[in-house]
């Protein structure tokens, strides 16, 4: 469904809320399984998938204003990965996959908690 016209643009601060929300989601989908749960669970490979695209979707558009309150983030790699899950979902290497939620994910939502904490009511 494509989103509506007229509502209110989504700033900075709610993109990275958004995606903490998907970083956190992501490998609380993992945890307790093993890397072959991707191959043999659709749902949760589908899971998977959509909260990491959500995270590269999200890094998309925030601004480098927003960019800024965490600039250690590996920006252009959440977008990459995004376009990686969208635009060759065909091959898609579950094991970097893996790697990405269980390995690389948790530094992203420590920097992500801490820009938000330190965010203020400044809602830009």
């Amino acid at each position: 469904m494509p989103p509506r016209e007229g509502r209110n643009k989504v700033g900075n601060r709610e993109r990275l809320e958004h995606m903490l929300g998907a970083a956190t989601e992501a490998t609380s989908f993992v945890a307790g399984r093993a890397e072959g749960d991707l191959t043999l669970d659709a749902m949760l490979r589908r899971a998977v998938k959509d909260r990491v695209q959500e995270i590269g979707e999200a890094a998309a558009r925030v601004s480098d204003q927003g960019r800024a309150r965490s600039p250690d983030l590996p920006w252009s790699k959440m977008v990459g990965m995004r376009h990686i899950l969208v635009h060759a979902y065909f091959d898609l290497d579950l094991e970097a996959v893996w790697k990405v939620v269980t390995q690389d994910l948790p530094v992203p939502v420590r920097a992500l908690q801490a820009a938000l904490d330190s965010w203020g009511d400044d809602r830009a």
